[in-house]
């Protein structure tokens, strides 16, 4: 969507979350901005209002499949919403004593997957209604193979993909664009806690401009930077007999997980 006056960002309280709200925050602009720690939201929101975006917030569970309906059907008949990027998110690994367990795994798949679902479906038949709207989903570019130092992540972020770029099809008669944002590294609160080396990471605010670009030429793929992208997806269409070998050996993700 080229100009969305009104747009949705869950997760905004840091990371690309945060970048994007202030990438678009601007005079004529609302910004409706979820995350889980109000003090940081609070920030992010202050400098979107210095440059002239009207801004409401809302510390909620994206888990909260009730809530989230009732709230976005709220939101949405107050200030209809032209964008909404679903970006809350939460990373874990295991490196850490006894790996990934269950809870974490469930813990993952309930924000990076249901949150996602909890956040676009209560928009589709508004968006059917008026004839327009736009979906961002965010994957990741861990989400074209799974690597064994973080199961769950790669295989949430697999999902979100795969789920988005289908629903892309099958609203597009609906007026409805939806595009897969893949990030490789960017800078954030989850990157800050990798002590391995990540090849071409990305400051915050240059991915947020670029995914801002993108979703304004309606890309069905946001999927950057290109090398990381060439070689995740390289990965990820040859033969695990192939693959294995070289994934195992990759360094492991923290087990603790953080916000997206």
């Amino acid at each position: 969507m080229k100009d969305p006056r009104t747009i949705l960002i869950t997760g905004a309280s840091s990371g690309i979350g945060a970048a994007l709200a202030e990438t678009y925050a601007a005079e004529g602009m609302t910004l409706i901005l979820t995350g889980r720690d109000l003090a940081r939201l609070d920030a992010v929101a202050a400098r979107c209002r210095d440059d002239g975006a009207k801004v409401r917030l809302a510390t909620v569970d994206v888990t909260e499949r009730d809530f989230m309906a009732r709230w976005l059907a709220e939101v949405d008949a107050a200030t209809p919403i032209d964008l909404a990027i679903a970006n809350a998110g939460i990373s874990g690994g295991t490196n850490g004593a006894g790996g990934e367990t269950e809870d974490q795994a469930r813990r993952i798949f309930a924000i990076n997957l249901d949150g996602v679902l909890n956040t676009v479906h209560p928009l589709i038949e508004p968006m059917r209604r008026r004839g327009r709207g736009q979906l961002a989903l965010m994957s990741s570019l861990a989400s074209f193979r799974g690597f064994p130092g973080a199961p769950a992540y790669c295989a949430s972020k697999a999902a979100v993909r795969s789920y988005g770029e289908s629903l892309r099809g099958a609203l597009v008669g609906d007026g409805i664009e939806v595009s897969v944002i893949c990030p490789g590294f960017v800078r954030s609160r989850i990157t800050d806690a990798n002590a391995f080396s990540m090849p071409l990471l990305m400051e915050a605010d240059r991915a947020a401009r670029l995914i801002r670009r993108r979703l304004a030429t309606n890309r069905p793929r946001i999927a950057f930077p290109f090398p990381t992208y060439f070689m995740a997806w390289l990965v990820g269409a040859l033969s695990p007999r192939l693959t294995d070998r070289l994934v195992n050996r990759l360094p492991k993700k923290p087990a603790l997980d953080g916000d997206a």
